[in-house]
Formats: structure tokens, sequence, C-alpha cells
């Protein structure tokens, strides 16, 4: 029997807790929902007021992964969603996760969450800036953290201030807090900057996706500052082997996995090390809701 659970006064039917979703590790759907009820007051803020594509991924990692726009079939009336005009449907609407039962009532699809640059209230217009910073192999998040610092030092001398989370993955997400643009201004921007960051350091940074220019290098994704794209949402897990977060990571460690021996294990959080860190350091992403550390995007 699939149990009632009640989240703010709004009750939830949360199905199979005890069906295993990442295996090398033993986590279950019912931990992965403790988790989000644990990070919810860290997580809630950066998906409210804008549009989250899911990723879903209910047989975990190793199953059928699809990632959907749409409202799911049996969204509850009480879910918000938002429209969001997309050249294929003008009238095309999302979820927006604004509370902390919409929260859970995503978690229990078994997703990541997926949000752009911008909120719902002002379509296209960018508050955020970002940089996915993607190892091809050899490289590790090593070479992430080099580029990282090299786009840090980059972006303080535009008056911009740079945040580091890891990307889940292999990689390391750069966030940047920006005064309200149009995100095709602050797109063209971030790739200025990457076609810059391949000039000073052509053995470390490619900005084009080919795959043929990857290995070894980091390839410092631009294009999710387009619009129409989305970045992983910090505080969200991955669809991943391990129960990785795509979650915040101070400068100081930063600095020390860049001065280190490359090792893919540098700089993975998994669920359990969130709750922990945000004692430690609270919430590392709290200036981007700050506007006074907004900066104008040149």
């Amino acid at each position: 029997m699939t149990p009632i659970t009640e989240v703010e006064g709004r009750r939830l039917a949360l199905s199979n807790l005890d069906k295993v979703l990442h295996p090398a590790t033993g986590t279950t759907k019912g931990e992965v929902l403790h988790y989000y009820a644990t990070v919810g007051a860290a997580i809630l803020p950066h998906l409210r007021d804008r549009p989250v594509s899911f990723l879903r991924y209910p047989d975990g990692p190793e199953g059928q992964l699809f990632f959907t726009k749409n409202p799911p079939p049996g969204t509850p009336s009480w879910v918000t969603t938002a429209p969001v005009p997309r050249s294929e449907d003008p009238r095309a609407r999302q979820v927006v996760v604004d509370d902390l039962a919409s929260l859970m009532w995503a978690a229990n699809l078994v997703v990541e969450f997926h949000t752009p640059q911008w909120r719902a209230s002002s379509p296209a217009v960018a508050d955020r800036l970002v940089f996915d910073l993607d190892p091809g192999a050899p490289a590790t998040v090593t070479e992430c953290c080099r580029v990282a610092l090299h786009l840090r030092e980059r972006l303080a001398a535009d008056g911009l201030e740079a945040f580091a989370k890891t990307s889940g993955s292999k990689g390391l997400h750069l966030l940047v807090p920006v005064a309200p643009a149009p995100s095709a201004h602050v797109s063209a921007y971030a790739r200025r900057l990457a076609v810059e960051a391949e000039a000073a350091l052509p053995e470390l940074v490619v900005h084009r996706m080919a795959r043929a220019l990857r290995p070894g290098k980091v390839f410092v994704d631009h294009s999710q500052n387009a619009a129409a794209k989305t970045t992983a949402t910090p505080y969200t897990l991955r669809a991943r082997t391990l129960p990785a977060a795509s979650a915040p990571v101070t400068w100081d460690e930063v600095e020390q996995c860049a001065d280190a021996a490359p090792g893919p294990a540098r700089l993975v959080l998994l669920m359990d090390d969130i709750a922990p860190r945000l004692e430690r350091y609270g919430e590392l992403l709290a200036p981007l809701f700050s506007p006074e550390r907004a900066g104008d995007v040149p």
C-alpha cells in the first residue's frame, strides 16, 4: 500500500520507498526523498520562480532516462505552473517548484532538477551567468579547477563575482549573479570569455563542443546561458552510479584541487555530504540572491 504523507497541508502518495536507485551504495528512493526534505531550505530558493525541466530516472541511472519540460501527467492542481512560450508551442507551461510540498511531489518522480538562468516572471532576462566546465579524458576535475580560477579572475576584472559548485558528474559549474539583462547579451558575453580563455590557456581550454577537440582539455560550455537552455539546479541529485549532488564548494577547495595531482575522485559530493556541509559552511550560494552582489554584464 502506498503511504500517504502530509507536507505543508498537502497529501502526497510517496511510492516504492524501498526501491534501490543506486545499487553501488544501496541508496533507496526513500533515502533520496529524505535528502530532499532535509535540504529543502537550501534548494527551494534556487527553484522558486524558475520553470523546471525534469530528467527522470525512475529505475535508477542504469534504467531509462528521459527529459521532460511539460508538466507530467497527474500533476496535482496545487502545483504551480507558468507559461513558457516555445517556438513549437507558444502556449506551453512548465512546473515551478515553489514550496516543500511541490519539491517532495517532484522528487517522488525521481528526477534531476534543471532550471534556466532567468525567472518565470521575467522570461529570457537572465539574473545569473553560468559556465559548465566539462573535462575531456584524461583531464579531470583538477583541470576544471584550474580553469575555474582563471575565469574567476577574468570575471572579477569586469566587476563580476563567481561561485563554484560541483556538476554532480565529472566537472564544475561557475555561477555568477548579474544585474538582469537579456539572455542573448549574457550569452554573447559568456561566449566571449570562453574564447578568451582558450586563447589564454590553449593547452587546457576548448570553447567548442566538438568531441575531437576535447581530449585532455576542459570544455568551457557557455551555451547554457541561452534562454532555451537549462543547468542542473544547485543541490539536485544526479542520475549517476553514485548518489552525487551538484552542490557548492568553497574557493579554498577549488584552489586545493587545482594544486593537487589529478584525481577524478576529488570534489565529488555525495548525498550524505550535503547536510553536514550546510551546517559547516551555511549556504555558499546565498550571494546569488543579494542584488548588491550582482554586477552589470559588459
